[in-house]
């Protein structure tokens, strides 16, 4: 197919443009959420934190971790920074006409794959190591995962991941099943975390 076919088949992916820009709405404001948390410790370590509920639900003891400062500095900075480049993203697709870079969207999908890569990460962490769930770290959680999926899927279908044909209309065939997707992902952090954490008995019963 010429590039000139290809430009005239083009369809800009509106849905997956506004999930981004909600989706790293959303993401920024936990990142943003857990920034002050740190901050708020780093001037007072026995500051009383609003995402501190009782032992099995805060964020002080993931923020006080090692885990919460993997690459030396706190976690939720790149959240900050990575949260801005997907609403980035999001609004780039609903101003530009045409269709972006290859190389944009394989970069884009690299760093949503390293998101996935940390939360997974710190899932584990939470549930076997420091056993707490912080709240503002579940709602990255629960943004990050259906991100990686509409990306992935989205680069995978469309081409942006060179595929032959028929690999192609499987992965546009999973595209339209994203939302199932993502609640199977939840349900199987749920299911560890149950295991782990009793959460279920302890939150409710």
């Amino acid at each position: 197919m010429s590039d000139s076919s290809a430009a005239a088949d083009y369809r800009r992916p509106t849905a997956l443009a506004v999930f981004l820009i909600i989706a790293g709405a959303i993401g920024f404001w936990a990142a943003f959420m857990l920034t002050l948390d740190k901050f708020a410790l780093l001037a007072n370590a026995n500051a009383q934190l609003s995402c501190n509920f009782n032992v099995l639900v805060g964020c002080g003891k993931n923020l006080g971790s090692w885990q919460g400062s993997l690459l030396g500095f706190p976690n939720p900075l790149l959240g900050l920074a990575g949260w801005t480049a997907t609403i980035a993203v999001g609004v780039g697709l609903l101003a530009v006409s045409g269709r972006f870079a290859r190389w944009y969207w394989l970069t884009f999908n690299v760093g949503v794959v390293l998101a996935l890569a940390l939360v997974i990460f710190l899932i584990t962490a939470s549930l076997t190591d420091l056993r707490v769930l912080c709240p503002w770290c579940m709602v990255t959680w629960v943004v990050t995962i259906p991100t990686f999926w509409a990306v992935t899927l989205y680069n995978l279908k469309s081409g942006n991941i060179p595929l032959p044909e028929r690999a192609r209309r499987v992965f546009a065939a999973l595209y339209s099943w994203i939302p199932v997707i993502t609640l199977v992902s939840y349900a199987i952090v749920a299911i560890l975390a149950q295991i782990q954490l009793d959460w279920i008995h302890r939150a409710f019963v």
